[in-house]
Formats: structure tokens, sequence, C-alpha cells
């Protein structure tokens, strides 16, 4: 994949997000999307540790966008077609995954390493593993603080804004509420995960010029597309949503 230009692969992943949302809802319910929800957390803080020079951006940026943008989809799918509560509970499990994934994988960081010069050699492949998982699982803490403030505060912000222009609108405008809540959740995401990792917690705080208009405007243009481009896949997924789903059947007894 190394010979397609990193737009395509963009592409390729955004693509591969919707259908795996859209294939865990029409199999799992509510459940399916907490299950992408989780892992989409834990994969996307992974993938901003690699950077990419796209040709439609002056400057390299870091991934996980796509795939942050794709579980603001995901509450708003549970908030449209379940209920807010449902859409909250989404949320908190899948900060609760990354923080147990952190967790576990700190206390894996307590086990010795192999030394190289006694590991058999029938093991060698494993002497790089230590470091590999200590660069993947030991951000920064301010960055990890930063990640977890910005998530949670976002996306609540999310369902309370969506749940309100549906109560406003009286259920009409579902591209309306499903794009203005997740564009300015994007925004707070942006600006509180920038302000709080590069300037507040940062032991050297960037300018907050280069903050603006690198990592928060720099990006945010991109989540706005993404918004809008998931729009008619809020509309496909009530055709997939079980209808035997207990969380569905439990909202629909209230």
């Amino acid at each position: 994949m190394h010979r397609l230009p990193p737009e395509a692969i963009w592409g390729i992943l955004l693509v591969a997000c919707f259908a795996s949302i859209i294939l865990l809802l029409r199999l799992f319910g509510a459940i399916g999307l907490y299950v992408y929800m989780a892992i989409g957390v834990i994969a996307a803080n992974i993938q901003v540790l690699k950077v990419v020079q796209f040709s439609l951006l002056p400057e390299p940026v870091a991934l996980g966008t796509v795939i942050f943008s794709t579980i603001f989809l995901c509450t708003d799918i549970l908030a449209e077609y379940y209920c807010a509560k449902t859409a909250r509970n989404g949320v908190y499990l899948s900060m609760l995954g990354m923080f147990l994934m952190t967790l576990f994988m700190h206390i894996t960081l307590g086990f010795r390493p192999l030394d190289p010069a006694t590991a058999p050699e029938g093991l060698q492949w494993a002497l790089p593993a230590h470091d590999n998982i200590s660069a993947i699982f030991t951000p920064a803490p301010a960055l990890f603080l930063a990640g977890m403030v910005s998530f949670l505060t976002s996306q609540l912000y999310d369902v309370w804004v969506f749940t309100a222009i549906r109560k406003l609108t009286r259920g009409r405008y579902l591209w309306l509420r499903n794009n203005v809540s997740t564009i300015l959740s994007a925004l707070i995401d942006s600006v509180l995960f920038s302000t709080l990792a590069w300037i507040v917690l940062a032991p050297h705080p960037l300018p907050w010029k280069t903050v603006l208009f690198t990592y928060i405007l720099g990006t945010y243009w991109i989540r706005v597309i993404f918004a809008i481009i998931d729009t008619p896949i809020i509309y496909l997924a009530r055709h997939f949503i079980p209808q035997k789903d207990p969380l569905l059947i439990a909202n629909k007894l209230k």
C-alpha cells in the first residue's frame, strides 16, 4: 500500500470504518457500536504516533483523525435511534477501555525484558518488543491527560447538542443535528487537546499562533469534511438496527 498516495489510503480507511460500524450495528446493535468505539479510541491513540506528509497539507500531520471522527458518528447513531443515555454510556465505556488498555500495558512493561546476552537464539525476535510496547503505551502524562479530557468533554457535548437540536426541530432535519453537533464537538476536541497538550501542560509551551494554525485549524477542516461525508451513513444506519436489540426494546418501553 506504500505505493498509493496517502489520501487514497485515508479513503480506504474511512470506507473500512463506515463498513465496520454498519456491520457491527447489524450484528450486535448498540453493543456493536460500543465495541467499535472502545477499539476506535485505542486504535486512534496508537495511530497518532505515526506522522504522514499529505500532498494537500503544507506540514506533516499525525494520523488518527479518521477513526476519531467516526466515533462521533457512533454517538450520533446511538443518540438518534436509541437514546442520549445509551450514547453517553458508549462514551464512558470507550474511555474506560482506553484507560484499562493503558493500565494493563503499563503493568506488562513492569516485567523485566530479556537480556540480549542471555536470550535463547529462538527468541531473538522478541528482544525489541519491550521498547516497541513502551513507545506506544507510555505517552507523556500530559498527552494522556489532554486526550482523555478532550475526548470525554467533546463526546458528551456532541450527545447534548445532538439531543437539543432534535428536540428543537421535533425530530426533523437529521442531517442538521448530525453535522452541527459533530462540527462543534470536533472543534472543542481540537481546542481542548491542543491547548492542554502543547501549552497548559507542556514543559516547553508552544506559541499560541503555532498551536492555533498548526494543531487546531491545521486539521480541523478535514474533520468538518468527514462530518459532512458521514451524513448518509447515519440515514443508512436506520435500516441495519436489529429490531430485537434489547437496548432498543428497552428504550421503546420507556
